[in-house]
């Protein structure tokens, strides 16, 4: 009979019998209790370690089920004799990636996390604005309801679509019906289940240079050969789109504020890229992330608002307007495109979460969120209005881009300034900002700051903006005290 040892902790908080168990089968696998020895009685075992007897046995009772042990009839209970020998040999490291691993993009920087610093994070909306007593309400009624015994349709709840149809009708003058919406998992999964349906590894997109670095690992994750595109202040330069056999298949824009410079594409540019797109039989991805929010300008049409052929999917997000937290967002897509996406969703994770749905219909269908998108309005073009008079003594080196529309802004910097310099300065003085250079895929022509300032506060904002004035000033006297 084996003899081994056996650490029972009472106060541990897991249980005696989970405890023995994997103690017991830890022992089996690591090669202390070989293949083939005998195990002690129950009643042994419940002596020498202090647990009852019925633990002892259902520790017996698991290992047996699990094809650990076995039993021979009048001569006790052994570890079962077919398992391979144990320890099995330590591999050595495997040098390189194995043959059915394909290869990926680079994963991107990671977020510094500092305590108690002022971050100007892109992306992040205020959502202590929301209206608790509304939110509680749509979330205690649906909680009050029995779920579906069904799955439900991939494409989303009926209701959440009609709502989301009807929002877009409204305000981004997308003809629409429910039937043409497909509810995602946010812009990203929107995205990649259109590039699923769309491309082939090797194929060529068009994408702003400089563009949404996820978007663009997610197309690079699908294998698209990116054909970056310079980008003004009027967007996406069109005219340096390739043409004929040279067209990419898809193009991805952020025609209503680019990402990450801010430029509203005009009228006559988007005009320019559906005639493009439709000479050249491609389809034009709008990511209409923030286009909610507008303050000195007025609201643009989609592209999808003007589109007459089924040259655009159009993709939308809660994550600005609500939280991104949320993980939820919408396609908008021409039939043959959308009969594919909702396939690839349906193979993905089959549908958004049923609650979830549920709960954002019934808040969509109250009139809770275009209202809250108006109050959110005014809230957030008072943060646009602190942030520009925090950095107007630095104007002449300094400036903002991108102030009509969205949750961030480009501070683009004079030639001659170190951009790293002043984000180590700001750092410092426990202020985070990114800079636009990673944004690009080649050689930046730019060079500045990004500030999301849509998640802090005024005072935060205030704060940030003296820091970056002082950085900004101090690197541009040690700048000329250098030349």
């Amino acid at each position: 009979m084996t003899d081994f040892p056996i650490r029972i902790e009472r106060g541990s908080g897991v249980s005696l019998h989970r405890q023995l168990t994997e103690q017991l089968r830890r022992a089996i696998l690591d090669g202390r209790l070989s293949a083939g020895s005998r195990l002690p009685s129950t009643r042994s075992l419940s002596a020498t370690t202090g647990v009852s007897r019925s633990i002892a046995l259902a520790a017996y009772d698991e290992l047996f089920a699990e094809g650990y042990i076995e039993g021979r009839h009048g001569s006790g209970t052994y570890v079962t004799g077919d398992l391979p020998a144990l320890p099995r040999p330590a591999l050595p490291a495997p040098t390189g990636s194995p043959r059915w691993l394909q290869p990926m993009p680079p994963p991107p920087e990671p977020e510094l996390d500092v305590p108690g610093a002022i971050e100007f994070r892109l992306g992040r909306p205020y959502t202590t604005q929301l209206p608790a007593d509304v939110w509680r309400r749509v979330w205690n009624d649906v909680s009050g309801q029995l779920p579906p015994s069904d799955y439900g349709p991939a494409a989303g709840d009926p209701e959440l679509r009609a709502a989301v149809a009807g929002y877009l009708r409204r305000s981004r003058g997308v003809a629409c019906s429910a039937e043409d919406v497909i509810i995602t998992g946010g812009a990203i999964q929107a995205l990649d289940l259109i590039s699923r349906a769309v491309l082939a590894p090797g194929q060529p997109v068009g994408f702003e240079e400089p563009g949404y670095p996820m978007a663009r690992q997610v197309l690079e994750a699908r294998g698209a050969m990116l054909v970056p595109v310079p980008v003004d202040d009027d967007g996406m330069r069109v005219e340096c789109l390739p043409l004929g056999p040279d067209a990419p298949l898809l193009v991805y824009v952020t025609p209503s504020h680019q990402y990450p410079l801010g430029a509203r594409m005009p009228v006559a540019r988007r005009v320019a890229l559906l005639e493009w797109a439709r000479a050249n039989d491609s389809l034009v991805v709008e990511d209409d992330y923030d286009s909610e929010f507008r303050f000195d300008a007025p609201p643009l049409p989609a592209l999808a608002g003007l589109d007459t052929d089924g040259r655009v999917a159009y993709i939308g997000t809660f994550s600005k307007v609500l939280s991104p937290a949320l993980r939820v967002g919408y396609v908008v897509a021409p039939k043959p495109l959308r009969e594919r996406v909702e396939r690839y969703k349906r193979l993905t994770d089959f549908h958004t979460p049923w609650p979830l749905q549920r709960a954002l219909a019934a808040f969509m269908i109250g009139g809770h969120l275009e209202r809250h998108i108006r109050r959110m309005r005014k809230h957030y073009g008072e943060k646009r209005a602190a942030l520009k008079d925090g950095l107007s003594p630095v104007a002449h080196l300094a400036h903002l881009r991108g102030l009509d529309a969205g949750l961030h802004v480009f501070l683009e910097l004079e030639p001659g300034l170190n951009v790293q310099a002043i984000v180590a300065r700001a750092m410092a003085a426990g202020v985070i900002v990114s800079t636009v250079e990673s944004y690009y895929i080649g050689r930046p022509s730019r060079h500045g700051l990004l500030l999301g300032y849509g998640g802090l506060d005024l005072a935060q904002i205030a704060t940030g903006a003296h820091v970056l004035t002082a950085a900004i000033g101090a690197e541009a006297e040690s700048t000329s005290a250098r030349g």
